[in-house]
């Protein structure tokens, strides 16, 4: 009979310091949904528009090679057989080669100082690149043009999930992604304005380099433009989403690389990522094998496509936040581009130009939103700030390495139906689709495995005075059912994803 006894004195004793718990946590300053409202609008504005110029500079400096090759480049440089595919090669041997140490040096060094010294770095790149006048120069120009711009893209994902809760961040990024879509509907006419005005796109992007340290902010643990109160309620909201920032370890590096979700993660992003650079560098050449076309009219007829691809992924990003989920998504617009790369295969392009651009539509439009959804998929199945930042270098290292594949199965023999290129294509969005579909499935089994051992996770505890309490995670009573009573808060936080309060997102 001393066992129901014990058992009630645990559960008043537990009650006793929930009580104790929740009396203290009405001291800190939580705010109300319309004040943490108005505080999320002020990080966006803060945020968004600044870093996603940063990144239309850098995918138009980036791509625009693909716009000059339309207007001469392999004449003017006197390029010769597979050169033009050698220095696209080259950029993206550079590319993915300091991701991984990036987003690592970008958690342990200030990112308003990070960023624009690396912006600095490829605009004074991009400026003397226009003084090349043969192969040797361009391939030389190119190589260090992808060093420089590596750490960017995926230095700023990084730095976006860091800042916003699982369910907002899809948005975010795919608004900062989307400027690179808008630089594939116009890149081709701003590159051709530009390239009347020798080194400007370079310069541009060293000037906004050198303002940059003015307008980033750092983590939010140090960000500036945030009162006191405004900062503790980001970071404790998102020590509740997905755990605390933690101090840097190199074990939490190892535990990224030892962890199998990381590679899967990268193979995913890798089936996108390679038709994207694909339509990226080749569409307008693509769109020009379709009849006959002025170089002005190629460049239209690409625009349309990443317009509407740009409306796309907003839209995509909006309903996955919404309804709190990322697999489905990737599963049915990368079947979407697996259809669009097989008309391309499967018809005499220039007999039937209407139903190959129609393809192109295809193609673009289902790529365009998974870039962003595998980004934030991936960010939000790591918890642990360095483990996620290194989780995620890992994951553009090896996506990115699509662009060196890219580069080299668009062919110019293989005019003017580029079979080899569409079926590479093709086989890397079906790879996409086919793990997608396989983390899906096994979140979904962890989450429910988890739910069965421990209970679900609770949205949040009641405050003594019947206020909703988010600090779940904190509430000793919850630790002491989900396993994690006794141990430290370092303890804890070493967890990560494996902790019994984390759920995947599927």
């Amino acid at each position: 009979m001393s066992s129901p006894s014990l058992h009630s004195s645990d559960k008043e004793k537990g009650q006793e310091i929930h009580n104790e718990y929740v009396g203290k946590a009405l001291d800190a300053p939580y705010l109300s949904p319309a004040e943490e409202k108005k505080l999320m609008r002020k990080i966006d504005y803060k945020l968004v528009p600044f870093l996603s110029l940063l990144y239309l500079l850098s995918f138009l400096d980036r791509v625009n090679i693909g716009q000059a090759r339309l207007d001469g480049l392999e004449k003017d440089l006197h390029l010769k057989g597979n050169q033009y595919q050698i220095a696209l090669v080259v950029f993206f041997v550079g590319y993915v080669s300091t991701e991984i140490p990036g987003n690592i040096l970008l958690k342990k060094m200030r990112p308003s100082r990070f960023i624009p010294a690396i912006m600095i770095s490829w605009g004074i790149v991009m400026t003397l690149m226009g003084t090349c006048s043969n192969f040797a120069g361009l391939v030389a120009a190119r190589f260090f043009l992808g060093l420089t711009e590596s750490v960017l893209f995926p230095g700023i994902c990084f730095y976006l999930v860091s800042w916003y809760k699982r369910n907002e961040s899809n948005l975010r990024i795919a608004i900062f992604f989307s400027s690179a879509t808008l630089s594939g509907a116009f890149g081709g006419l701003l590159a051709y304005g530009l390239s009347k005005m020798a080194g400007i796109e370079g310069l541009l992007t060293f000037v906004v380099g050198c303002i940059s340290p003015w307008m980033i902010e750092d983590f939010p643990e140090e960000a500036q433009f945030l009162t006191p109160a405004e900062r503790e309620h980001v970071v404790r909201r998102l020590k509740e989403d997905t755990g605390a920032a933690g101090t840097f370890k190199m074990k939490y590096v190892m535990d990224a690389f030892k962890d199998w979700k990381t590679y899967v993660f990268a193979l995913i992003y890798i089936g996108v990522a390679e038709p994207l650079y694909a339509l990226s560098l080749f569409s307008p050449t693509i769109i020009s094998e379709l009849g006959t076309f002025s170089r002005a009219q190629s460049q239209l007829l690409s625009t349309p496509p990443y317009a509407l691809a740009f409306f796309i992924t907003l839209a995509t990003a909006i309903y996955s936040d919404r309804i709190q989920r990322r697999g489905i998504f990737n599963i049915f617009w990368m079947t979407v581009v697996i259809i669009g790369y097989g008309i391309l295969i499967g018809i005499e392009t220039q007999k039937h130009p209407g139903v190959a651009y129609f393809a192109v539509f295809l193609c673009v439009c289902g790529v365009a939103p998974c870039i962003a959804n595998t980004i934030v998929w991936t960010g939000n199945n790591f918890s642990g700030v360095l483990k996620r930042g290194t989780s995620m270098g890992v994951m553009f290292a090896v996506g990115n390495s699509g662009g060196i594949v890219s580069s080299l199965v668009y062919r110019t023999q293989d005019k003017p139906r580029y079979i080899l290129g569409h079926a590479v294509g093709l086989g890397f969005a079906g790879m996409c689709v086919l793990l997608s579909i396989f983390m899906m499935v096994y979140f979904q089994r962890e989450n429910a495995r988890r739910d069965a051992k421990y209970g679900k996770v609770p949205d949040f505890v009641l405050g003594a005075n019947g206020e909703e309490l988010t600090s779940v995670a904190d509430d000793p009573e919850i630790r002491r059912r989900f396993g994690l009573d006794g141990m430290t808060e370092e303890q804890i936080e070493g967890l990560g994803d494996k902790n019994p309060l984390f759920r995947y997102y599927q």
